[in-house]
């Protein structure tokens, strides 16, 4: 299982909020790079990035900085965050991040998304943002009436090969992640899942593994000093 540390975009700095909440963010860092540098040296594989304004506005504002970190890292990124054409897509791709996430334009553009899928095959990704079991769009601002795991089965019949499953609920509450949804979405599709939300201790991740997950998203508890990320990737190490 992959450990995914991740670093989330507000303004040009790394912050977390607290359930999606944008009006509950604290800032850990002004320069989200020093963090990538950060989480690359204690032995990450991969790093999550989130372009938070660009979630809510659709706009990538923080694009230029992301690319900067895709060139500066030697390890790979996935980017999600107001990623709504093409044209982003094939910027990112074309600056070195190795994964790009689509979030709310999997639901408002399908044409898009077939289209990414087409194009960059397992390079695009897909975020399953989900209150109560119903997805979320539009940085987490507004809930659809499509029930996450009947989205997950139609993403799979159109070649999608990864997601990323965030419960909203727990995510910045360091409560645990969802185990039940997650279990039921894995179990539902063989696309790779990615767990995201609520990882806080090393019995969470030892949890998400017995459920065969892709991989694991750590945020807060990784900031907050919760979790020591050498530690934990120490034990995946081991348990491989």
């Amino acid at each position: 299982m992959i450990l995914f540390p991740a670093i989330d975009i507000k303004d040009g700095k790394c912050v977390r909020l607290t359930q999606g909440d944008y009006n509950q963010q604290k800032i850990y860092s002004e320069s989200p790079i020093n963090i990538a540098r950060q989480w690359e040296e204690q032995g990450a594989d991969f790093i999550h990035i989130v372009d938070l304004d660009g979630a809510k506005s659709g706009i990538s504002s923080n694009q230029l900085l992301i690319e900067e970190i895709a060139n500066a890292s030697r390890i790979p990124i996935q980017v999600g965050g107001g990623i709504r054409s093409l044209e982003t897509v094939k910027r990112y791709v074309n600056a070195g991040v190795e994964r790009v996430i689509i979030g709310t334009a999997a639901i408002a553009d399908l044409p898009f998304l077939q289209e990414a899928v087409k194009l960059y095959k397992d390079r695009i990704a897909v975020s399953l943002d989900a209150r109560n079991g119903f997805v979320a769009t539009d940085g987490w601002t507004e809930t659809s009436t499509t029930r996450a795991i009947d989205l997950v089965k139609e993403l799979e019949k159109l070649g999608v090969q990864t997601i990323i499953y965030t419960d909203i609920l727990k995510d910045g509450m360091l409560q645990g992640p969802n185990l039940v949804e997650l279990e039921a979405m894995n179990e539902a599709t063989n696309i790779n899942v990615i767990a995201s939300g609520g990882v806080t201790t090393k019995e969470d991740i030892q949890q998400l593994r017995s459920l065969k997950l892709y991989g694991a998203i750590i945020g807060k508890a990784l900031y907050d000093g919760t979790l020591s990320f050498e530690e934990v990737v120490k034990d995946e190490s081991n348990a491989r």
